[in-house]
């Protein structure tokens, strides 16, 4: 279990590497729901995304000789974004693995920062069996996406910043894919309000870590596209870390359809005026869903901005005139 003075170490370990992000309110949402809503703009980190604050934790952490050595990871593109702009601060190589899942804009994203690019597969654990064989034949050293003490912890940092913005939050929601983000802002915010609820947000379609809690252990799940693309993957049958935590620290996990998804993009921009993909709009869609009973302030994790708007403005344009 990563503890509260882990993340408070992380906190210290990244300042000047991240944005502390704002925590605004949303009129339209309280008004819906009846109670105070927050919403954490965690969109504007530097990269676009959460992801910063983990892989910026891990690079820090990492010994020089490591550092000499370089950084690999699979990813499906925001954590790659964040290890390749940490690695390109520190002047180390950074090679990033995909599939072919990933948008296009986030693989030109990280192209950008210079790290080399890997494309294998169909699926995360395609792009896994790429990066084992780059730490064996390279000798690189992996930083996961979540499954990893220095991420977990640099994640949580967005545990402590919820609690000191909205000290009375009764509730978060939070995105659940492999569980990086919502174990570390649980250990935080259950830390210092053990009676908080912190609730996972996934979509339907292929959600790894709530098949897995439900089966009371890892497991495999078919990855399928969805308009939340970042929440694509496993989370790992060796799974160390984040499963446990997710396990004994969510107090619920809720999923939403492509519809509702789509919906919650739509009401970030339209009442928002904010621009956020899929797996960042996904606390609003359980909202505007009645996915989560409102019982006291809730905080909402806007966790990324990188939206293909090529890719997906059909879709949120449909929705948005459906809801008109």
């Amino acid at each position: 279990m990563i503890s509260l003075s882990d993340i408070r170490a992380a906190r210290a370990r990244i300042a000047g590497k991240i944005v502390s992000t704002q925590v605004i309110r949303s009129a339209t949402l309280t008004e819906r729901v009846g109670w105070p809503v927050h919403l954490k703009l965690e969109h504007r980190q530097i990269t676009g995304s959460f992801k910063l604050r983990g892989a910026s934790n891990a690079v820090a952490s990492l010994s020089r000789e490591e550092k000499a050595r370089g950084v690999v990871a699979a990813s499906t593109g925001n954590h790659g974004r964040a290890l390749a702009y940490a690695a390109k601060l520190e002047g180390m190589r950074a090679v990033i693995c995909m599939s072919k899942l990933v948008p296009a804009n986030k693989v030109e994203e990280i192209r950008r920062l210079g790290a080399d690019i890997r494309i294998v597969g169909s699926s995360q654990d395609d792009a896994q069996t790429e990066v084992d064989r780059l730490v064996a034949l390279e000798g690189l050293v992996m930083v996961p996406p979540f499954d990893h003490p220095a991420v977990i912890a640099g994640q949580g940092t967005l545990g402590l910043e919820i609690v000191e913005a909205v000290p009375e939050v009764a509730t978060v929601l939070v995105q659940l894919s492999g569980g990086g983000l919502a174990s570390g802002i649980a250990a935080a915010v259950k830390g210092m309000k053990p009676d908080a609820r912190i609730i996972g947000v996934s979509m339907e379609r292929g959600a790894a870590m709530k098949a897995s809690l439900d089966g009371g252990r890892p497991v495999q799940v078919e990855e399928m596209p969805t308009l939340a693309d970042s929440l694509g993957g496993g989370i790992g049958l060796d799974n160390r870390w984040t499963f446990a935590m997710c396990r004994d620290l969510l107090n619920d996990v809720v999923l939403l359809s492509e519809d509702e998804i789509a919906a919650g993009i739509a009401h970030a921009y339209r009442h928002e005026r904010e621009i956020v993909e899929g797996a960042g709009a996904v606390g609003i869609a359980a909202l505007l869903a009645g996915k989560v009973k409102v019982d006291g302030p809730v905080v909402l994790v806007l966790s990324g901005r990188n939206i293909d708007m090529d890719r997906h403005l059909d879709v949120i344009c449909e929705n948005r005139e459906r809801a008109t």
